[in-house]
């Protein structure tokens, strides 16, 4: 995903070459028969113009955004990939962040969190395919857009065939590519497709797109020993990178405003994917390889709760059900899983969380959402039909089957069983939300039926959309049509189950092959019937509660949402080691999530979450579940009424006493002893390279951009020792940091003033003001403080925007046309790119006194500091640091997940914070721009059952001072869980640091 694709998309259009269509380049073209095709390289994966097949077997694969990087807690993954199995999906997609593993050139380091081996394990565990993405330039909101730092004063464009650019990935795509090699499915393991590039589909002249980049690029992918297909994501459906394997795009329909989520434009939905499809790619699988699964918010947005009613369950209905209508078998959804913008991981237009709105929160909660899309997912895993669909009538849809104007209907039949049929219904101004009553005229094997037959209307209530299914095979039964949807089927004991839902209250029709007469065996709700001709039965309901209907040898259950976003369909097995099988041979409702199920012995063994007492009903073979049990308690079972399994689990979710922060003993010391008269720079680097080529011309006699001397992140010291000549009356000076950044000047140890920041600007000039003019010939420094936000991406090939400098763009002495700067000296972390933490990577400090010196650290003996607390503060502009340390003491057997929690601050509002847990920067927080407050902290950062550092850096702006109103850690959940046991990240004990100053 990218930060600037909307605004460029629209805005800059008209400056990109290489945007003309043009047919697919360079890839095997299909025989008359349209055949199997594959990239000659393996048989594991191949596909033809319906569908990818994985080992051989016709597949949907429906995948989910996960990025490891922003998830540095290993023994975590493997609970993600498991929520997202249990929703039905089978894949996962993942970037790989070139800038943390090669943070100096040729340093290329998988140490730590940057380990993805047990990614690839977790993944196989669970039974997830994995599409690897490693750039090398992914976007991601990633600083830099997952360039490394020191591509900023590289020559040469990037992203192009230039010999500069080829020889700084080399050595990256040799490295991450033997690793994901040796991951992937021809050798055991999960990995199954590999994307080249990201979006390569937008240029400013004279740049246009660059064959001989994307082909030197695959190559070298498969020089590492890939074998898999190599994919690549175009911006949007443009025909760009056609001569990779399978060609896909992304799309982002409802756009990034979550301060209006509710507002949706009237043609949001897109129905020019099929016959852009039809126009490039035609004989491939219709791929989407990133669609919108929530969205980003920026500094000073409105924050991610807001975003996920944006791409909420309506938006959800809507939009990924139009997706199915344009016969989509490869959707990632981009995030499904957002994680943390840990330490300086960010580019400048997001904050510290990456929730992203999405169905699995930041702290790897379940949103209502989840719940959703695990309805749809579950639909297409037991439709195997649909894979082989393909749309009728695109582009004629509306007022089609229904009369109704203000209603599309776009049908798919499938094209090569010829039998089975979908109608995707939805608004046709997606911007409304009026109820729209209908009927539904369909050909059927019957005939032309409309429907409901019994009497009445069906009903579209606002933004939403249904899938109707005519004469579709669930089992043995032939469900010759039915209004109400399907979430899941399976064949139990010889009864055909099949699960059907509405919103609350509608009015449903199902009708089924069968002479048997119907029966409400469990529910109060009621039936009419109807016998229609070829003896088929049509029986009409309501979708309240739960209501199970009898038909002869099948179970109708018949559900409103809330109680169908219950049930759980699995397949049973004696591992979890099993990458695809087939849905359906149990289904379970109830619980908040249900990992998995295994028999062995007539015992059914289910592992899970709840979040409340729980009474299941279980829909099993009798043989295989004479016992259940759940997480390892054996459950008391009785029969329901129609034969199922009901058992109840009693939970007692213990309480757990979080320390109180104001209340624990602080220690404080100042972190900018640079302003003090008496401080040394003599260790810091000089910045004094005379020229770059860096695409921003600088105007100051000596380089001061950061990067060109190896910072990159975090916060940058800049002094600047002078000669006065008596009449310096003001300092101007133009810094730049990325939106959101701000930046604090000083004379010596005299404040002079600061630039706060907006949620905008990324750079600012600003004239501060001396009080007094310093003596003529009297020596002085200048130091400024400024905030490092992240880079740029680089979406516009030939744009260079990544190596947009984060420093110094000009500067003068106001009242004096003599004054010069003698010598420049600037510091960011503690060895720049030669980083003095691996563990914790490149990117965890800045250049904050206390972060050079690790008092962030776990050990560090603040013995000798003084007390203070971040929420007494300081009475001063300046930096103060701050450490506390507690114990957590969180039982087993539960997933609690813990925040700290900050509450803004009106009284000297101006103020930047960040905050370490165990060493790692889990937070920063801009006082005055926000919106970020609540900052979780995975399990394995924080120590659950042990010794927690924590500390706190304040940065007050204003000579007033400043203070954190309040600082507490809370709860986020409450829930018993049947999670692998999480161990904590490897968290290094301070120790005397080399060369520190």
């Amino acid at each position: 995903m990218n930060f600037l694709l909307i605004l460029y998309s629209l805005l800059h259009l008209t400056l990109a070459h290489g945007l003309s269509r043009h047919p697919l380049r360079n890839r095997r073209q299909l025989s008359a028969t349209d055949g199997i095709q594959s990239n000659g390289l393996q048989n594991n994966v191949t596909w033809d113009k319906y569908s990818y097949f994985v080992n051989g077997k016709r597949l949907m694969l429906f995948s989910g955004e996960v990025h490891p990087y922003r998830l540095p807690v290993a023994s975590l993954y493997l609970d993600v990939f498991q929520k997202i199995k249990a929703m039905g999906m089978n894949a996962v997609s993942f970037y790989v962040f070139w800038g943390i593993l090669e943070p100096k050139k040729g340093d290329i380091s998988f140490e730590g969190f940057r380990d993805l081996q047990p990614f690839f394990d977790a993944a196989k565990k669970a039974g997830i395919y994995l599409i690897a993405r490693p750039g090398p330039y992914i976007n991601a909101e990633t600083t830099a857009g997952g360039f490394p730092g020191w591509g900023t004063y590289t020559p040469g464009i990037w992203r192009t065939s230039n010999a500069s650019y080829i020889d700084a990935y080399t050595g990256y795509i040799k490295a991450v590519g033997a690793k994901i090699a040796a991951n992937e499915i021809t050798k055991g393991g999960p990995v199954i497709l590999v994307q080249s590039e990201n979006e390569y589909s937008g240029w400013q002249a004279p740049y246009s797109e660059d064959y001989e980049y994307e082909k030197k690029l695959k190559q070298a992918f498969i020089d590492t020993g890939i074998t898999v297909p190599i994919t690549t994501n175009d911006a949007w459906p443009g025909g760009h990178y056609t001569s990779v394997d399978v060609y896909g795009y992304d799309s982002y329909p409802n756009g990034f405003d979550c301060s209006h989520p509710t507002t949706w434009k009237s043609d949001a939905v897109p129905e020019s994917f099929w016959s852009a499809h039809q126009q490039y790619t035609p004989n491939i699988v219709n791929a989407v390889y990133e669609f919108q699964g929530g969205a980003f918010d920026g500094w000073g947005g409105s924050g991610y709760d807001t975003c996920a009613v944006l791409t909420g369950p309506e938006f959800e209905r809507v939009f990924y059900k139009n997706e199915i209508a344009m016969s989509t078998t490869f959707l990632n959804l981009y995030m499904i899983f957002g994680g943390t913008n840990w330490g300086g991981i960010a580019h400048p237009g997001v904050y510290t969380s990456y929730d992203y709105g999405s169905a699995i929160t930041e702290d790897r909660r379940l949103r209502d959402k989840y719940y959703e899309l695990k309805l749809i997912a579950n639909f297409l895993a037991v439709s195997p039909a649909y894979l082989t669909s393909r749309p009728q009538n695109v582009g004629s849809s509306q007022g089609a089957f229904t009369g109704n104007s203000a209603l599309k209907t776009t049908q798919l039949l499938d094209v090569v069983g010829n039998k089975t049929a979908f109608y995707v219904i939805r608004p046709a101004d997606a911007s409304l939300n009026a109820v729209q009553q209908y009927k539904l005229t369909l050909p059927t094997s019957i005939g032309n039926v409309t429907i409901p037959t019994v009497g009445g209307t069906l009903a579209l209530n606002g933004k939403d959309s249904k899938i109707h299914v005519v004469d579709y095979a669930a089992g043995s039964t032939t469900v010759v049509y039915s209004s109400a949807e399907i979430a899941t089927w399976a064949t139990i004991d010889g009864k055909d189950v099949i699960i059907l839902y509405g919103s609350a209250g509608e009015l449903h029709e199902t009708a089924i092959k069968s002479s048997s007469t119907p029966s409400v065996v469990s529910g109060s709700g009621t039936i009419k019937t109807k016998s229609l001709s070829g003896g088929v039965l049509a029986i009409q309901y309501t979708t309240t509660g739960q209501t199970v209907v009898q038909v002869g040898n099948t179970l109708l259950y018949v559900l409103d949402r809330a109680n169908a976003y219950q049930f759980w369909p699995v397949t049973p097995t004696s591992s979890l080691n099993t990458i695809h099988a087939d849905t359906g041979s149990v289904i379970v409702k109830g619980g908040y999530l249900l990992r998995s199920a295994s028999t062995i012995s007539g015992t059914l063994a289910l592992t899970g979450d709840l979040n409340s007492t729980t009474t299941f009903e279980i829909i099993a073979p009798t043989a295989a579940a004479q016992k259940v049990t759940f997480n390892g308690e054996s459950l008391d079972v009785s029969k329901s009424s129609h034969g199922t399994i009901t058992a109840k689990k009693t939970i007692t979710l213990p309480d757990v006493k979080l320390p109180d922060l104001s209340s624990l003993t602080w220690k404080k010391a100042d972190s900018l002893p640079e302003i003090s008269p008496s401080y040394s720079d003599a260790a810091w680097t000089t910045a004094n390279r005379a020229s770059t080529v860096n695409p921003t011309t600088p105007t100051t006699p000596v380089i001061l951009y950061a990067g060109e001397y190896g910072y990159h992140t975090g916060n940058i010291l800049w002094r600047a020792h002078f000669t006065a000549t008596g009449t310096e009356t003001a300092f101007k000076v133009k810094v730049m940091g990325g939106s959101a950044f701000g930046y604090s000047v000083w004379l010596d140890s005299t404040f002079l003033g600061s630039w706060e920041g907006d949620s905008v600007r990324q750079d600012y000039e600003g004239t501060f003001k001396i009080a007094t003019s310093p003596k003529k010939g009297s020596s002085h420094v200048i130091t400024i403080l400024q905030d490092h936000m992240g880079y740029e991406e680089d979406w516009i090939v030939g744009s260079e925007t990544f190596k947009g400098p984060r420093g110094i763009i000009s500067y003068s002495f106001v009242g004096s046309t003599g004054t010069k700067v003698d010598t420049w000296k600037v510091t960011g972390n503690l060895g720049g790119e030669s980083y003095v933490d691996k563990t914790r990577g490149p990117l965890n400090e800045g250049g904050l006194f206390a972060e050079r010196q690790g008092w962030h650290l776990p050990g560090f003996d603040d013995a000798s500091w003084v007390p203070g607390k971040p929420t007494e503060g300081i009475s001063s502009a300046g930096v103060a640091f701050y450490r506390t340390s507690f114990k957590l003491d969180v039982p087993s057997g539960v997933d609690y997940p813990i925040a700290f929690a900050v509450s803004n601050s009106t009284t000297n509002p101006h103020y930047r914070a960040q905050f370490y847990v165990n060493g790692y920067q889990f937070g920063k927080y801009v006082n005055s721009i926000g919106p970020q407050k609540v900052f979780p902290v995975p399990q394995g950062i924080l120590n659950y059952q042990g010794d927690n550092t924590f500390a706190v850096s304040l940065w007050a702006e204003k000579a007033t001072g400043a203070k954190l109103n309040s600082l507490k850690l809370q709860l986020n959940a409450k829930i018993e869980s049947s999670m692998a046991k999480v161990a904590s990240q490897p968290a290094p004990a301070w120790s005397q640091r080399k060369g520190a100053y």
